[in-house]
């Protein structure tokens, strides 16, 4: 089964190959006979030959067949169904290939969609010409260094077993999420260089026709990124949720240029500007999630969640390179838009909404810019030092912390620059300097958070004003922008407290002995020793008291896998709330047998993880809205 497995990913190959060099032919000769409908065929042969590969790697990880190399390095007798079947992308191999049957989904979904059957067939081609090159790089990748397929003779009795870090309910969703984000940019940036090369100045634009499927992967990659956070939060025992770790970064970057290509194609559709710019950031999307797969896997960088060395990492580096310049050929040699009039907002707005639109684009391309840059750090300071030196997270967060305030100042108060709307911004204003004043005068001394609390409130009081300034009948459409908006002003406000106003303590308790911390008092009432099927552990139950009542009781554990010799693991316990949430991590015994236990009072974190959750769901509700079919300038 398994050598027919490889054989459809080799014939991924030959069909991607052949059916991309298929459309270049048709594009070169149009005369010819039409090829079109047999380009299409390809492209579901193609979905249809890694379906069926995943569905072998899925059965194989699911009867536990060790003869398979793949089954046995992430696998083992004792693994739990869910954590046997979600291996398929704790490795490399898998991991690749699950990324390119996203790729084949997304693309299907689009080839269904009204939107796709409203383009020329010219550009069908040119849509069909670089989606297969990517579906062909993918199954060149799968074929010659990332083959999940590998035999083993004679097949052992056990495997290795998954990481620990792995067996975590985040890390179920958290790649898959990913890879569905990474696979749904695809399809806007084949469509934005499709259109590019095509000139049909008669057809609807790419960021309309290719809209549901770029929300849909926006809400992925930043649904994968929350549950990343999670993970990190709840598994690695530090007591934080990002590090600003290369990895974390790598995936951040796509998130940040993807986000500032929405708010640029909004531009473009109201004015008819930043044609050739959005071109060329649809394609850096793309890019950028290829080359931060490559950082994960070029063993370039180091990370606590990197696939460490691998030998994808060269050819990687020689697609995102050869992307990269031919990104940017055709945004150059693509038609300019047609500049659309805008006298009539522009006399009754003193910024117009565009310009607001762009300077929040602007702002989230400078931090994508300075993450990547201080990612790379280590390996651009190697090429003139003996020792390379890599940048400390105090770096990101003195300088991409109040650019994010400086943004949530920007969309509260910009978008009420409007004549006649002095009461709106005296609101917005007044509610903003009051928020942060009145912290100031409660003894919180951080102006980042102080920043940021004032740019949360006044962006919260424009959401309100909005939405009651917005007639009925039209309200239902923007739930969804205004709830994603609402979202990310509570993840805000999560960020801006949860880090700096965080109290922490380490201490070493015997049975009986209690420390106290903020407004808790933490008891150790008993520590024991115990094994479950695959681990031992240590775990400390504690009684965590609030003045004189018990608000619950916190049980961290210290693990040991069969597996993985004496490498000891934390498993973390909290008791959540909307203000302090409790959190405590075992971090072994001391000298005298006592328990070293982490507690740390953790300020609105739960905001975050509920924020993220609604700039996740809601974009999914404004899949279902008509594009505007108006032409730049508000003609039809």
């Amino acid at each position: 089964m398994y050598f027919f497995a490889f054989a459809l990913l080799l014939l991924t190959l030959l069909l991607a190959s052949g059916g991309g060099i298929l459309a270049l032919l048709q594009l070169w000769r149009p005369q010819e006979r039409p090829t079109l409908p047999l380009v299409e065929k390809v492209h579901w042969g193609v979905s249809l030959c890694l379906l069926v590969a995943s569905a072998c790697l899925l059965h194989a990880l699911y009867w536990q067949d060790y003869s398979l190399k793949y089954v046995a390095d992430y696998t083992d007798n004792v693994l739990h169904l869910f954590y046997r079947l979600t291996a398929f992308w704790a490795g490399q191999p898998g991991s690749m290939l699950f990324w390119a049957l996203a790729v084949g989904i997304m693309g299907s979904i689009f080839a269904c969609t009204g939107g796709y059957r409203r383009l020329k067939d010219t550009t069908r081609l040119w849509f069909w010409t670089f989606f297969l090159v990517i579906m062909a790089f993918f199954a060149l990748l799968l074929c010659v260094w990332n083959n999940p397929f590998i035999m083993l003779d004679p097949a052992p009795a056990d495997g290795n077993g998954l990481n620990p870090l792995l067996q975590n309910p985040g890390m179920i969703f958290h790649p898959p999420l990913l890879f569905l984000g990474y696979g749904g940019f695809a399809i806007p940036t084949c469509l934005a260089l499709a259109q590019a090369l095509s000139r049909q100045p008669d057809e609807t634009r790419w960021f309309d026709l290719a809209r549901p499927i770029t929300l849909l992967a926006w809400a992925f990659l930043t649904a994968g990124i929350v549950l990343g956070m999670w993970w990190a939060y709840m598994e690695l025992g530090w007591g934080g949720y990002w590090a600003w770790d290369p990895v974390e970064n790598a995936s951040l970057v796509p998130w940040l240029v993807g986000t500032a290509a929405l708010h640029t194609a909004i531009v473009e559709k109201r004015r008819g500007r930043l044609t050739r710019f959005n071109v060329l950031l649809m394609g850096l999307t793309t890019l950028s999630t290829f080359f931060a797969t490559f950082l994960v896997r070029s063993g370039v960088i180091e990370s606590v969640h990197a696939f460490g060395s691998g030998s994808v990492g060269f050819p990687l580096g020689i697609f995102v390179t050869a992307g990269l310049v031919l990104s940017i050929g055709i945004a150059l040699l693509s038609p300019a838009g047609r500049r659309a009039s805008s006298d009539g907002e522009r006399k009754t707005r003193l910024i117009p909404a565009e310009d607001t639109l762009l300077a929040v684009a602007v702002l989230l391309l400078v931090m994508a810019v300075i993450i990547l840059n201080a990612t790379m750090w280590p390996v651009t300071t190697s090429l003139f030092s003996t020792a390379s030196m890599g940048l400390e997270a105090s770096f990101y967060n003195r300088v991409i912390l109040p650019l994010g305030a400086a943004m949530l100042l920007l969309l509260a108060y910009c978008p009420w620059l409007v004549q006649g709307r002095r009461l709106a911004r005296g609101i917005v204003l007044l509610g903003a300097a009051g928020s942060a004043a009145l912290l100031w005068l409660l003894g919180y001394r951080n102006v980042v958070a102080l920043l940021t609390t004032a740019g949360v409130v006044g962006f919260l009081l424009g959401l309100l004003l909005r939405a009651a300034s917005t007639p009925l009948r039209q309200l239902p459409r923007r739930v969804g922008a205004l709830g994603l908006h609402l979202g990310l002003a509570l993840m805000a406000l999560g960020i801006a407290f949860s880090g700096p106003y965080k109290q922490e303590a380490d201490h070493s308790f015997a049975p009986g002995d209690s420390m106290t911390i903020g407004d808790v008092t933490v008891t150790l009432k008993n520590l024991f020793e115990g094994t479950q099927p695959g681990y031992h552990f240590l775990e400390a139950q504690l009684e965590v008291r609030r003045v004189d009542a018990v608000i619950g009781e916190l049980t961290p554990q210290r693990r040991i896998y069969d597996k993985f010799g004496n490498m000891q693991f934390t498993e973390v316990d909290v008791i959540p709330g909307l203000g302090n949430e409790v959190y405590a991590s075992l971090l072994g015994l001391d000298q005298e047998g006592r328990a070293y236990v982490k507690i740390s009072l953790e300020p609105l974190v739960n905001w975050l993880w509920i924020g993220g959750t609604l700039l996740c769901l809601f974009p999914l509700l404004m899949l279902r809205r008509r594009p505007d079919q108006r032409r730049p300038g508000g003609k039809r």
